[in-house]
């Protein structure tokens, strides 16, 4: 029973990656589908285009997603090396703050437009389908965002475990590896 709650909680803890895996192949497979047979065989496949985009979209909000997990999103934070540790953390908290009530809001506003305000008849050109149906990215991926900034911090915070940019840890290893082996970086 313990390792089937572990695969659980490592397929929840993950499931940004695996959603980037997927919607990267599906998009990657569709445009090379219509590349192919427009290529060696004059035909293509009229929905294919339409639908890759619709992927890729999906695909960089979910990414965006995931930056949030691995503690990787864009931030400036060479200024926080001149303040006190104390005072850098405070100033990072109220940022991540105003980032959560940002997606807050952002969260109310698309499922306002995706729910109320979206007409049921706004169909995708090719496919057909009900737009809402691809906006509902939209309050998934702030709503994620959110949870893995609260994340983030409390395992920051309230546990004190540091979830580095993974390039920064890259770039620390890479020096590791060189000073253990004593060669110039």
């Amino acid at each position: 029973m313990k390792k089937k709650n572990c695969i659980l909680i490592k397929l929840l803890d993950n499931y940004e990656s695996y959603a980037c895996q997927s919607l990267l192949a599906c998009f990657v497979v569709l445009f090379f589908l219509k590349i192919f047979l427009g290529k060696f065989f004059q035909y293509s496949i009229p929905w294919s285009e339409e639908l890759a985009i619709y992927l890729f979209v999906w695909f960089v909000f979910f990414g965006a997603c995931y930056t949030c997990r691995i503690g990787a999103h864009n931030r400036l934070a060479f200024q926080f090396k001149i303040l006190p540790r104390k005072m850098a953390i405070a100033i990072e908290v109220f940022a991540d703050l105003i980032w959560i009530i940002f997606n807050c809001y952002f969260i109310y506003l698309s499922y306002k437009f995706i729910l109320i305000k979206m007409n049921m008849f706004w169909k995708s050109h090719t496919i057909g389908i009900p737009m809402k149906y691809f906006y509902v990215v939209l309050p998934i991926a702030f709503l994620l965002m959110t949870i893995r900034v609260i994340q983030i911090n409390y395992l920051n915070l309230i546990k004190g475990i540091d979830i580095k940019d993974v390039d920064v840890v890259e770039v620390e290893q890479t020096i590791e590896s060189y000073e253990k082996e004593d060669k110039p970086i």
